[in-house]
């Protein structure tokens, strides 16, 4: 099924952007493991919207609300099940798109795969609101690698055209991201790329972004060759967030312009560990982790979702046709992206080393 993933750690997506309710279930956590809550919902509250003038003014509270999985205030071995409720839905916005398709939206290729039966409002199943279950498992999965002294961190590493300090590969210190207002590393490089997104929401239009991603602490040895590797887990994983269009690995698309000499991580021995000089693969060769940080970048397209007239056609009468969209959106959704990447690696991590590789 297309809306579950995961071969240790399993997790299965369900609901719609405005049906009651959306959840998870998570299958093969550790039992025993007791969920510091408050940290679990500070986590949340990083994706969820109405929070400024960069996001959406749809209003959730986005408390998870856990129905299995738990007692005593530990993981029990059970498969751990949480729903959040919708509150702050208006169906009616978008009640013109059933026949009117969104440009570069899901809603013609979902029509025609379900042959008409899709849920259209908020983007149904394929609304970026699912992002809100996979960072309750990811607030889970960064929690207990925490206790195993493997940290998930990631910022926004570029909006429009503005860049943010990207991440030493080879020595990834403690930033503070996540308590920051806006996820990035260098405050000026943020207040630029709020301009931006300012600018483009007042030509009701939108922005995409990158984000960049860094697991440290991991050692060497997880993975597999060819169609198992770590780039593959976490990339099929991450394609699962909504709005996503590429990632690269280390250098990614910028090696194919290197000399090998330019391009290579020389091996040296520091303090009795192998350890590379650079990191220009990301922390993974062969699909195996190397024991450096991985490291990756996730391209995010602008938000669809625009308020200037746009060209559609309708699907019954088979003719073109304007279309103005209305309800409430981001203009940038790479802006709370940034803990959905971080949960959705945080989930493929725990899955990759939860398997017995050595």
């Amino acid at each position: 099924m297309s809306s579950m993933t995961g071969k240790n750690i399993k997790i299965s997506v369900f609901g719609q952007s405005h049906s009651q309710g959306i959840g998870i279930v998570i299958d093969g956590l550790p039992a025993g493991f007791e969920i510091d809550t408050d940290s679990l919902l500070s986590f949340m509250a990083r994706r969820a919207p109405g929070q400024s003038k960069l996001t959406t003014t749809r209003t959730e509270a986005d408390i998870p609300e856990i129905i299995s999985g738990i007692a005593d205030n530990k993981t029990c071995g059970a498969p751990l099940c949480a729903v959040i409720r919708n509150t702050n839905t208006r169906s009616k916005d978008y009640s013109n798109l059933k026949d009117c398709p969104r440009p570069s939206h899901a809603d013609y290729a979902a029509s025609v795969r379900y042959k008409g039966f899709n849920d259209i409002a908020g983007g149904g199943h394929f609304s970026g609101r699912l992002t809100a279950p996979l960072c309750f498992a990811g607030g889970v999965c960064i929690q207990i690698l925490k206790s195993m002294n493997i940290e998930v961190k990631a910022h926004l590493y570029s909006v429009h055209g503005v860049f943010d300090t990207p991440f030493d590969p080879v020595n990834i210190t403690d930033v503070n991201i996540g308590e920051k207002a806006f996820p990035v590393i260098d405050d000026e490089a943020g207040e630029k790329m709020q301009e931006e997104i300012l600018k483009a929401k007042r030509s009701a239009d939108s922005v995409g972004g990158i984000i960049e991603c860094a697991v440290t602490g991991i050692e060497a040895g997880f993975g597999s060759p060819m169609f198992d590797g770590v780039e593959n887990i976490i990339a099929k994983n991450i394609f699962g967030v909504p709005a996503v269009k590429g990632i690269e690995f280390g250098n990614g698309f910028k090696c194919a312009s290197l000399f090998g000499s330019e391009n290579n991580d020389p091996y040296t021995v520091r303090d009795g560990k192998i350890i590379t000089e650079t990191n220009n693969s990301g922390g993974i060769t062969g699909g195996i982790t190397t024991g450096m940080p991985i490291v990756f970048r996730v391209a995010m397209k602008p938000t669809p979702s625009i308020g200037q007239k746009q060209k559609s056609v309708s699907i019954s009468e088979k003719c073109n046709q304007e279309l103005i969209i209305h309800g409430r959106h981001d203009p940038c959704v790479a802006v709370r992206a940034v803990p959905a990447i971080e949960a959705v690696t945080a989930i493929s991590i725990l899955d990759i080393i939860s398997e017995d590789y050595r």
